[in-house]
């Protein structure tokens, strides 16, 4: 009898989780039939998944996961999070929807990865995770939202011509954020694969457009766009992982050319871009989750000044720090050591508080927002 409960013990935990992550919606779906073939057709997918253009370690040997894991959750994370909310700017809807309708770009970030884009009055929302408190699988535990002033909903967001996605990680694809914009949102623009979770939550398979790396899409008369190659991986279970894959995005409008990086580690990729399509008037790089232990997959400071030096960029607009702690290093860190850098080097940086509108042609009022109390 002890034997058996003792089975019975060590076997439940897996079956509750084999369950979860076979039934909850969350997870996402599976490519199959016409999307499978696309995927398994390209270049860069081999063996079952997809690869990196450059030998990318992702797995952390078992002290280290211990020691970073022990460093996430022992008491004292001060720095890591606001002690106060961050004084964030109340979204102008109205403001938003008169801009960018002459092909001035104009742009708000509501933190982390998630931007609104207006260019020849087209508004484009990247990687919206913007419902609910954590970036997560679940609700009650993952990387907490940190506390702001204002979090924008979807109901105060102008009209959503595409919703434009970089891989399928949680701080990126939020289920609960696709759900809120499904009935508001006509057309969904992802990398091969991800097309497979918004079917499975209710999207329409005529509303979503994969896409490989290097194609080109003509979005309208005045818009081009390509998909390009980033240094990054993909998964949203812990048993599958880069079945989807993971790209950046390039937005051309007849006077603006913005490159929008998402996830990326270094990668002689950046050059490679840049001769082929720059020079950008906005490069957005991510600057923030970086560490020592994980160099292949998110860039430290110095790097994304590089990236954007290798992009042939003008401006250069830090995203991926100010709302979700996903490494070690203090919020304010990005961007504090990312400043020194620039003004070291002569890049011009752009810093909109989270909220604010901006055009990348002008001028803008900046302020170091962060350091506020």
């Amino acid at each position: 009898m002890i034997f058996i409960v003792t089975i019975l013990l060590l076997v439940i935990p897996f079956l509750i989780l084999y369950v979860f992550f076979s039934s909850a919606p969350q997870i996402g779906g599976k490519s199959r039939g016409k999307r499978l073939e696309k995927i398994i057709s390209s270049p860069g997918y081999s063996n079952g998944k997809f690869q990196n253009v450059v030998e990318t370690p992702i797995d952390m040997p078992l002290p280290v996961m211990m020691k970073t894991g022990y460093e996430f959750l022992k008491p004292g994370t001060k720095g890591r999070i606001p002690e106060i909310p961050i004084d964030t700017a109340p979204f102008d809807k109205i403001a938003f929807e008169l801009a960018g309708n002459e092909g001035e770009a104009a742009i708000t970030w509501f933190g982390h990865s998630s931007l609104l884009i207006k260019i020849h009055g087209k508004t484009f929302l990247t990687d919206p995770v913007l419902v609910g408190e954590r970036a997560s699988m679940v609700s009650f535990i993952g990387p907490k939202r940190f506390p702001y002033k204002h979090h924008v909903a979807i109901e105060q967001l102008p009209k959503i011509d595409t919703v434009l996605l970089s891989h399928d990680h949680y701080d990126h694809l939020d289920y609960n954020t696709i759900l809120a914009l499904r009935s508001r949102v006509a057309k969904f623009i992802v990398p091969l694969g991800v097309g497979a979770h918004l079917e499975r939550w209710g999207i329409a398979a005529e509303n979503i457009e994969e896409y490989n790396w290097w194609d080109k899409i003509v979005f309208d008369e005045n818009i081009n766009m390509v998909c390009t190659p980033s240094r990054h991986f993909s998964g949203r279970s812990l048993t599958e992982r880069n079945t989807t894959l993971w790209c950046s995005w390039i937005i051309e409008g007849r006077k603006e050319k913005i490159y929008f990086g998402a996830d990326s580690g270094y990668s002689p990729t950046f050059r490679e871009i840049g001769t082929k399509y720059g020079p950008f008037d906005l490069t957005i790089l991510e600057c923030g989750a970086y560490s020592e232990y994980w160099p292949a997959i998110h860039m430290m400071p110095e790097e994304t000044l590089q990236a954007h030096i290798d992009l042939d960029g003008n401006r250069l607009m830090p995203i991926h720090w100010g709302k979700f702690s996903l490494s070690l290093h203090g919020w304010k860190e990005p961007i504090q050591r990312l400043k020194i850098l620039a003004e070291t080097r002569g890049v011009t940086l752009v810093y909109p508080r989270i909220g604010q509108i901006i055009k990348i042609a002008e001028s803008v009022n900046l302020t170091d927002w962060w350091e506020e109390k």
